[in-house]
């Protein structure tokens, strides 16, 4: 359902972001058309109503109407409400993927303190990174319709193996009226406190690193939970979406091109298509469709998060990692550097390129000795036209003023600084 173009503007060129206007899935068009057709057509019927319908004194009448409709309706503060609501929205949208719970972190801390190669020590790994993809599920379930659409009812998830018949059983004797993806959670602790008393995890510093990790991903998961339960002020959704909707129902008539002949400022020609309102229309309409979209990022729209994805992905590689991968190494050997003390990984010749010295800083490279000569090169110069201004007063025939020594001054200064920085950058090039 995610919509990912990241390889398309990889690199910033002509079109670069034209191609992405030509794609579908995803985008505004596909959000917007219904709206779009249903406001044009709309407009359209005012238009024939009031070209061929209405007599004389009805069109006078519609075009004060549409005049004081035009006029009053950009007193609606479209953009200042969109803009506000927007940064909200995705601000929250973006809060709610950083909390999505990864249990790679934990399933790398349960494969390195969990020790064992017997059946009862995988089946300890095995069960408890079980217990964290559960608990995540369950949340899902509560937040994500794609999610509770592949899982309906308890008995769903056993069939998938995520949960036995005797932990259902478990969870559902549980006298809480409340949502209990906690509980995978409660089970991991008793577990792994087990799995310490039976020497399985080596020390309590292991154990407090496995425990530390799992809060920290059931924190994740009780933050999806609360941006579930507490959503955006519904009056402020309410304020957005008004303010869109009744600004272009005042455009219906506000933008309706009147008769040329009766001299209304603004309507001195008549057009047929009304090209910036409709452009309006998409613009601020599609700014609003962005909101919609990302004010519940785990529905199924086609840029809502991948839950389910991320359920059959968390779930294979945390019991890779605390299985096959356990106690899994290649043979260790030297690398092609061993008796380098400065490695160069080769390049090819499409990256060669793109390979740079090391940057060493700014300012490392900067030589004070040329800007100091320069300055006392132009002093003395300008000092030799004083000089020499002082010499045209108490000289009645030097014709050269004032005004002409310091116009030649600011002149010599000018072509000085110009030089001196050529200087500069051709050295600076000459380095890179």
């Amino acid at each position: 359902m995610t919509v990912t173009y990241s390889r398309r503007v990889a690199d910033a060129g002509l079109g670069t972001f034209f191609h992405l206007l030509l794609r579908w899935k995803g985008s505004i068009y596909k959000l917007l058309y219904r709206e779009l057709i249903i406001f044009t057509l709309l407009y359209y019927f005012f238009s024939v109503v009031y070209r061929f319908v209405l007599n004389d004194d009805q069109k006078r009448l519609f075009e004060k109407l549409s005049i004081y409709c035009d006029r009053y309706a950009e007193l609606i503060p479209v953009s200042f409400v969109l803009g506000f609501y927007v940064t909200l929205v995705v601000s929250r949208w973006w809060g709610q993927f950083e909390n999505v719970p990864w249990p790679d972190r934990l399933a790398a801390l349960v494969g390195g303190h969990v020790r064992g190669a017997d059946e009862t020590s995988r089946l300890t790994r095995r069960t408890l990174m079980r217990y964290a993809n559960l608990s995540g599920v369950l949340i899902y379930r509560s937040v994500s319709t794609a999610v509770y659409k592949r899982f309906p009812t308890m008995e769903h998830l056993v069939q998938a193996g995520l949960m036995t018949s005797e932990e259902l059983r478990h969870l559902e004797d549980l006298p809480s009226p409340h949502n209990k993806f906690w509980v995978p959670c409660m089970w991991f602790v008793s577990l792994a406190l087990r799995a310490r008393t039976e020497g399985r995890i080596n020390n309590d510093v292991a154990l407090t690193a496995l425990l530390t990790e799992l809060n920290s991903l059931r924190a994740k998961c009780m933050k999806l939970y609360g941006y579930d339960w507490i959503s955006l002020p519904l009056v402020y959704t309410q304020v957005a979406t008004v303010a869109v909707y009744s600004f272009f129902l005042a455009c219906l008539i506000g933008r309706q091109f009147l008769d040329p002949t009766q001299g209304y400022p603004g309507h001195e020609m008549d057009f047929y298509l009304p090209i910036f309102t409709l452009l309006q229309f998409f613009f601020y309409v599609g700014w609003l469709k962005v909101a919609e979209q990302l004010i519940n990022p785990f529905g199924e729209d086609d840029d809502d998060f991948e839950t389910n994805w991320l359920v059959d992905r968390n779930l294979q590689v945390s019991l890779l990692s605390v299985d096959e991968m356990y106690d899994s190494l290649p043979l260790v050997e030297r690398d092609m550097y061993w008796n380098e003390s400065e490695p160069q990984p080769p390049y090819t010749t499409a990256s060669a390129e793109h390979r740079k010295p090391s940057f060493m800083g700014s300012a490392l490279d900067i030589r004070f000795t040329d800007f100091f000569s320069f300055l006392s090169f132009s002093f003395f110069l300008i000092n030799l036209l004083n000089i020499w201004q002082t010499f045209c007063l108490w000289q009645p025939k030097c014709v050269y003023s004032s005004s002409v020594v310091v116009f030649a001054s600011v002149s010599l200064l000018y072509i000085l600084l110009l030089l001196t920085m050529l200087k500069f950058f051709s050295k600076y090039n000459e380095k890179l």
